[in-house]
């Protein structure tokens, strides 16, 4: 049976409205945290310190958006009193926006590691830490997807793609901690390294994080630190 929500009262469709709207919002805040990853990735592909300080400089629009979204979820459970799925919507909303805050603190790390590494790379990057950051880019992407049309099966999925992130964490910080115990002049550039790895798994947790925020939004059940397949 479809669970209750409120009558199809004039409050009952401001609320729709408004939180369409919300959701609007959440997507705008959305593409910024992707771009944030993207930028700070291609900073460090390409050693860009302009672009690693634009996102920087770009973090504090990112927390005004999350704070605003933050607000306003306050506002409407304040003025509307959801329940049953309305409430797990705008509780969703309010948890997505949160995590999608931490991803663009994450991409600023990774940035700030960009410039440490300007004076102490002098080879390319671990080799695979492009195929690591496109992973997370696309667990992103889809946890949103799955939000969007809230595809609990898709959003499982999310969840159990980041056991191939967590792989690529440990391989690429084994490698690395290996050419720094063979070569003293590795270690500065190889910490700088480890951390934006730990950012990124970071950042695959986060995506993990909305996919589950997306099955309890749709299924009232939560799997947190259980995802099913």
């Amino acid at each position: 049976m479809p669970e209750e929500t409120q009558g199809a009262s004039p409050a009952h469709d401001k609320f729709h409205r408004e939180l369409g709207e919300l959701k609007a919002r959440l997507l705008e805040l959305a593409q910024a945290a992707e771009a944030a990853i993207e930028h700070s990735i291609t900073a460090l592909l390409h050693r860009d310190a302009d672009l690693a300080r634009q996102v920087i400089t770009g973090d504090r629009a990112v927390n005004s958006q999350e704070e605003a979204i933050d607000g306003e979820c306050v506002r409407l459970i304040a003025l509307f009193q959801p329940v049953a799925i309305d409430l797990r919507q705008l509780m969703a909303v309010d948890h997505i926006s949160a995590e999608l805050e931490r991803i663009g603190d994450s991409a600023t790390n990774i940035a700030e590691e960009v410039l440490s590494l300007q004076h102490l790379l002098t080879k390319p990057s671990h080799y695979d830490l492009p195929r690591m950051a496109q992973q997370v880019r696309e667990m992103v992407r889809r946890s949103l997807q799955a939000f969007l049309t809230q595809d609990t099966k898709l959003a499982r999925e999310v969840c159990l793609a980041d056991d191939d992130i967590d792989s690529l964490d440990r391989s690429i910080i084994q490698d690395l901690l290996g050419e720094m115990t063979g070569d003293p002049a590795a270690i500065p550039p190889g910490i700088c390294q480890i951390n934006i790895v730990r950012n990124l798994e970071r950042v695959g947790d986060h995506a993990t994080n909305v996919a589950e925020q997306v099955v309890f939004m749709v299924e009232g059940e939560s799997i947190r630190h259980r995802c099913q397949g």
